[in-house]
């Protein structure tokens, strides 16, 4: 006689396990990264909410903000609270980043260079329930002491990104997403994003997205256009052929179109 009842069961949790050759399924909420590539290769389609996310970068803040502005500036929106940088490198342009949909005023930046005040002011943010996110700068974390933010961030359900070295790559993490960011060396304009651990297969290939969004791009663009049209009437080049310069000419922009959300700052444009 046969057993209806374990052969039920059987089928119904193999419905549910997952298996190493598929993507996997979010098991909690995600956030929407705003890049359509990166968001079809990550479990659930976005970065993991209550779930520490890992980014392994050579310099400590490049690509960083073209990477995660749309999923802070979504989480702001959703949730109402700040963003909390922790050991930032550098001071947050501001007036750019409000340009790009996160206000100045979501912030909040914490400034210190001892590791062990870093990871104290990260793990009290996370177990704020007014915070919308925590984004930390942690080079000289242990894994230890990753654990310990991964638990903080799932008890209280917040985005939470730790930016350290690419040398960290070969430790172990508690992270649930890694992913190595780099510039991409056949196309500067391009971000390479190789996922290092995911709920899923191996990536083959990086993800490639633009280095900058698209009304950036344009506007240097055109800068570069102006440039090479004044040298042409200068009589400084040829016409039809290319112009290079080693000179940096500086643009001032004023004002994106679209009223308020301006974008006061210098570019420098190569």
């Amino acid at each position: 006689m046969g057993l209806p009842f374990l052969n039920s069961f059987s089928a119904a949790a193999g419905r549910g396990v997952w298996h190493a050759d598929e993507l996997g399924l979010a098991d909690a909420q995600v956030v929407a990264t705003g890049h359509a590539a990166l968001d079809a290769e990550l479990p659930g389609g976005g970065w993991p909410v209550g779930a520490m996310t890992e980014l392994l970068q050579t310099a400590p803040e490049a690509h960083v903000w073209r990477l995660l502005l749309p999923a802070l500036a979504q989480a702001v929106q959703a949730r109402g609270g700040p963003v909390v940088l922790i050991g930032a490198p550098y001071e947050p342009c501001g007036p750019s980043l409000a340009a790009q949909g996160l206000p100045v005023e979501a912030l909040m930046w914490v400034r210190s260079d001892a590791p062990a005040s870093r990871l104290w002011a990260c793990e009290q943010a996370l177990r704020c329930a007014d915070v919308s996110a925590v984004l930390a700068w942690l080079p000289q974390a242990r894994v230890g002491e990753l654990r310990r933010l991964q638990l903080a961030a799932a008890q209280h359900d917040v985005l939470l990104f730790v930016c350290r070295p690419e040398s960290a790559a070969q430790g172990a993490s508690p992270a649930r997403l890694r992913l190595q960011v780099e510039s991409c060396e056949a196309d500067s304009s391009q971000i390479e994003l190789r996922i290092l651990k995911r709920r899923g297969p191996p990536l083959a290939a990086p993800v490639m997205l633009p280095a900058r969004n698209e009304r950036m791009a344009a506007l240097l663009a055109a800068a570069r256009l102006r440039r090479k049209l004044r040298l042409q009437q200068q009589g400084t080049a040829a016409a039809g052929e290319e112009t290079t310069s080693t000179a940096a000419t500086v643009v001032r922009i004023d004002a994106w179109k679209g009223g308020p959300s301006a974008l006061d700052r210098i570019a420098v444009v190569a």
